[in-house]
């Protein structure tokens, strides 16, 4: 029997460095996030380097070595084998203390727009706006009726006549939308770091991209609603707190002036309140005595517009009749002088 030696094969040194360097930054760091590295430019990933310098250390490794790394935490930590699986594609690695919902607004604050390529994916809806193109009419026409974009021929150029969603999340660019795109001026991808999920240590978790995206404005109208109601509680409750002391005090002065005016106490406050009940009050049961009892003329109310008219009538007979007893008075003294 003959028996062959194999010869191991020796790791390089370089490999075992960055394992023990990786382990570092594992321990050191809670959270370890993985974002894709696909058609990021240098230029954006120095500059996103520079952003998180002092908060984070971002590394780009083999996935094969960060997987070895990860395997002398498995029994402290049992779901970093699922953080472990994950691992694929050109990725690099963040490492940091930062909340992971922190880490993700950051990554996509900081992206560029990008000219449509055929065949990349859609992540966000593309919509071309009504307007003119400025192209001038030809063969593309037809590519503007094979994307059902609605067009017609004004001085000399393309205008399109409403707003067309032309691609939706997950759809695909076709060469033609693609080519529309690039005349119009629009850049509707997003170039940056995609934070594809994270491991968190101290929960001992798994994140998600969905699971770290935040609706902010959702958020901000649930923080405003909820301190509206704190402060309706706390004004309720007549709590003495500085937020509130001012609101309160106001609500049981008002509250303390309707008791006083229901109850006829009489003061400077509730005097006009008093009076202008009670005028209230008597204008309501003139109106049901008028129309229950006719004969008793009672009037109420403001004067409407037929009553002045009738009062302006009474007015000119008088002044009418005090004129012409004046001339019947002066006539007869007239004749007894002359008479």
């Amino acid at each position: 029997m003959v028996r062959v030696k194999v010869k191991a094969r020796k790791i390089p040194e370089w490999k075992k460095q960055e394992v023990e360097y990786l382990r570092s930054l594992i321990k050191s760091y809670k959270l370890i996030g993985v974002a894709d590295l696909t058609n990021v430019p240098s230029a954006q990933l120095q500059q996103i380097r520079m952003l998180l310098r002092g908060t984070a250390v971002l590394r780009v490794t083999k996935n094969t070595l960060m997987r070895i790394a990860l395997s002398e935490f498995e029994k402290e930590y049992p779901n970093i084998k699922v953080f472990k699986e994950k691992l694929e594609g050109s990725n690099i690695f963040i490492f940091t203390n930062m909340n992971p919902f922190e880490l993700k607004l950051l990554l996509d604050k900081h992206k560029i727009s990008a000219p449509a390529k055929p065949g990349a994916k859609v992540e966000k809806e593309i919509v071309i706006p009504a307007g003119n193109t400025g192209i001038p009419p030809g063969p593309i026409l037809s590519i503007f009726g094979k994307l059902k974009i609605p067009t017609r021929i004004q001085e000399g150029t393309i205008w399109i006549t409403k707003d067309v969603v032309v691609a939706k999340p997950g759809d695909i660019i076709s060469p033609e939308l693609a080519s529309i795109l690039q005349k119009l001026g629009i850049e509707p991808l997003e170039i940056g770091l995609k934070l594809k999920f994270v491991y968190d240590k101290e929960l001992d978790r798994v994140l998600t991209s969905d699971e770290l995206t935040l609706n902010i404005d959702e958020y901000k109208n649930s923080i405003i609603e909820a301190h509206n109601n704190a402060i309706k509680l706390a004004i309720g409750g007549a709590l003495p707190i500085p937020d509130t002391l001012s609101l309160t005090i106001q609500q049981a002065y008002m509250k303390s002036l309707i008791l006083a005016t229901k109850c006829c106490i009489i003061t400077k406050e509730t005097l006009p309140l008093i009076l202008q009940e009670a005028l209230i009050k008597a204008s309501t049961l003139a109106s049901i005595l008028s129309q229950k009892v006719p004969e008793l003329g009672l009037q109420y109310g403001p004067p409407t517009e037929e009553k002045k008219e009738k009062e302006e009538v009474k007015e000119e007979k008088k002044e009418e009749k005090k004129e012409v007893s004046e001339e019947e008075t002066l006539a007869q003294g007239l004749a007894t002088l002359f008479g």
